[in-house]
């Protein structure tokens, strides 16, 4: 079956940009149409989505985190990953990548998820 795993520092600095992969096993991510997503949840907070990219390569982000979020793939590695910029203390959260079957904005529609993985900004 499809699983998923998230990798990167657990620790980055304020202003320094926070990098995350997620590893898709038992499955390619380029097959129609499945949408991999990042979502996280800050400390004491909800779920929030993040972005996506679709199995051809588009992506879609949140509008209020936009202008420092990246989402790309590597398909010879099955990998897709996450570049957040210019990170702050309030970008801490526990960060997990999950697979959607719609083009969704909603944490909920990604519904196979990675254990996810704890970032900590901080200097």
């Amino acid at each position: 079956q499809v699983q998923l795993q998230e990798s990167g520092p657990g620790l980055v600095k304020p202003s320094q940009t926070l990098s995350l992969t997620c590893t898709v096993s038992g499955g390619a991510i380029t097959i129609d149409y499945w949408y991999w997503g990042w979502i996280r949840q800050p400390p004491g907070k909800g779920l929030e989505w993040i972005g996506y990219i679709d199995y051809s390569g588009n992506t879609y982000y949140k509008p209020s985190l936009r202008s420092r979020t990246s989402i790309s793939r590597d398909t010879s590695k099955n990998q897709f990953t996450l570049q957040l910029s210019s990170v702050t203390p309030e970008d801490t959260a526990v960060y997990y990548c999950g697979r959607s079957r719609l083009p969704s904005v909603h944490y909920s529609d990604y519904i196979l998820r990675g254990q996810g993985t704890q970032v900590t900004v901080s200097s």
